[in-house]
């Protein structure tokens, strides 16, 4: 007898979305665009996607090398005046124009300025969906007038470890007797710099059990999905990655002091469903 899996598959409605990607070069990094795409290809196909910001400047050099492999469409923003940021203005010209084609189910804006708070609101009121990509220091003005908010911080690549205590005096070995290191295949280097570390913020006992609370039925029980819907609708930049889980299904298998899960057999029986339920205090 075969076993049941535990899927997880993307609604059809998600899957074909038409997407509009609108990035703020000047408040976004270009270290995390691959994982961004990838991040943006869970919601929908981006069939435009548009970088916003003055490509003359050597600020935006790390994006000139990435433009052309992601097919991503520069537009030029000079900056005409010191202190004032006309990208953002272009931008949010160009969302609306966007918008009044018709041709779009959602905007995904990649940026960590609240100015572009009115935006997301706007394109909520008719009736698109809004993903926000931002910073930590994201102001949750723009968070919260986004449908979901992810974090760039959990899409940039890990840093190299730093090498154990044992390598470090293997590389002091290896010095010359001018005191320089040789340059080789096997010499650990020191990066000039490591990204700073996601700030994680504390673990939301109490909001995910209200939470579960609210979209459980009567016996307590809750479909999985259900729930992340309902935790992404009180607060659109919940993200079980900020706290060390993959995904939310790996949450809460992972604290079994605060969750119940049970595997239930799908309607056809070739698949299995998961459902939640907060544990019984003692």
């Amino acid at each position: 007898m075969t076993s049941a899996t535990i899927t997880a598959t993307t609604p059809p409605e998600e899957s074909t979305r038409r997407l509009a990607l609108l990035i703020d070069a000047d408040n976004a990094q270009p270290s995390v665009i691959e994982a961004l795409l990838a991040e943006v290809a869970r919601f929908g196909e981006a069939t435009v996607r548009r970088i916003y910001g003055d490509f003359t400047s050597p600020g935006s050099a790390g994006w000139k090398k990435c433009l052309n492999r992601y097919s991503i469409k520069p537009i030029q923003q000079f900056a005409y005046t010191t202190g004032k940021n006309a990208t953002d203005g272009t931008m949010i010209i160009d969302a609306m124009d966007l918008l009044y084609t018709r041709r779009f189910d959602g905007f995904c804006l990649v940026t960590s300025d609240s100015d572009f708070t009115g935006l997301a609101v706007r394109l909520r009121e008719e009736g698109l969906q809004v993903f926000g990509f931002g910073e930590q220091k994201t102001p949750e003005a723009f968070r919260n007038a986004c449908h979901r908010f992810i974090f760039t911080e959990v899409l940039r690549p890990a840093p190299p470890p730093f090498p154990e205590p044992g390598e470090a005096s293997i590389v002091q070995n290896k010095l010359h007797d001018d005191g320089s290191i040789p340059i080789d295949s096997t010499t650990p280097v020191e990066p000039s710099h490591r990204q700073s570390p996601l700030d994680s913020p504390p673990f939301p006992r109490d909001f995910l059990l209200q939470a579960l609370e609210q979209s459980a039925d009567e016996s307590g029980w809750s479909h999985l999905g259900t729930f992340g819907s309902y935790l992404r609708k009180i607060q659109p930049d919940f993200d079980s990655r900020l706290h060390g889980f993959r995904k939310l299904s790996d949450l809460v298998r992972g604290r079994p002091d605060l969750f119940l899960v049970e595997d239930r057999p799908s309607a056809t029986g070739s698949h299995g469903i998961l459902y939640v339920k907060a544990h019984a205090k003692g």
